[in-house]
């Protein structure tokens, strides 16, 4: 049994590479892949969220997996339910931890109480490709070159104290370096990210039978609260978890076993 992992935005396919150890002692494979248009992967302009099912479809095929779990974490969140939502006969359960729900989402203010480098990357994402990447040219190219020293001041206000504290050592070592590989060929897989996520994404949350468990840390400033609550209220059998007290990184720091424990008897996996 595999658990194929699908990264932030922006990232690649090492990014769940911490998790190794905890998912191996649970019988699992784990497979990380790089979304196109990051690290080496080509772009595939236009690309939907839905898109990726058929990408994991493809992976799978290639490494002999028939199903599997999955697991995404920031801009990776859309991408599990979307497994849940589009491949019910392999993806066996899905957990999100600090996703961003749909841009047309009713009933939700998309932008309320979210980072303002956040508001203004997804407006950039609103009005087309170009604006975005006359944004990226300003905002991201520190991306690009960050290192464990800088990563915590190249995010600025995008993260509360309580990530802070953890974006350090050998942690922000890690995370940086795979930021660096991301972006290393440009922000191709960055932009259509963004792009994906501000249009439809492919699928009926509503319609979702695989059992899926949302994870938000309480005081995320990139993902608000209501992003979580809402994708939970309206996937069917859904449940949300809330981590009092955690942020967007620190969230999957602390709660990696129970989030790995919960993942594993959602898809009845856990005797």
């Amino acid at each position: 049994m595999a658990l194929i992992a699908h990264h932030g935005t922006p990232g690649e396919a090492t990014k769940f590479a911490d998790w190794e150890d905890a998912v191996a002692a649970r019988g699992l494979r784990l497979v990380g892949y790089s979304r196109p248009g990051y690290a080496t992967s080509d772009r595939d302009a236009g690309r939907s969220v839905g898109d990726v099912a058929a990408d994991v479809s493809a992976l799978a095929d290639r490494l002999g997996i028939d199903r599997f779990v999955t697991i995404g974490r920031s801009g990776g969140g859309p991408h599990s339910i979307a497994c849940a939502a589009l491949l019910p006969g392999r993806c066996l359960a899905a957990a999100a931890l600090v996703t961003v729900a749909p841009w047309e989402a009713s009933g939700l203010d998309f932008f309320d109480g979210m980072a303002q480098g956040n508001i203004e990357e997804f407006g950039a994402a609103l009005r087309g490709e170009d604006t975005l990447r006359e944004w990226m040219a300003a905002h991201g190219e520190g991306y690009r070159h960050v290192t464990g020293e800088t990563i915590a001041a190249t995010m600025g206000d995008l993260l509360p104290p309580v990530d802070l504290a953890v974006l350090t050592g050998e942690f922000a070592e890690e995370d940086a370096a795979g930021t660096r590989r991301a972006l290393e060929h440009g922000f191709d897989g960055w932009v259509d990210d963004d792009l994906a996520f501000t249009r439809p994404w492919g699928f009926d949350v509503t319609a979702i039978r695989v059992p899926v468990r949302i994870w938000q840390g309480e005081l995320d400033q990139l993902v608000t609260v209501a992003h979580g609550q809402w994708l939970a209220d309206r996937i069917p059998g859904a449940t949300f978890t809330l981590a009092k007290g955690h942020g967007h990184l620190s969230l999957a720091l602390e709660h990696r076993d129970a989030i790995l424990d919960d993942l594993l008897a959602a898809a009845g996996l856990d005797s």
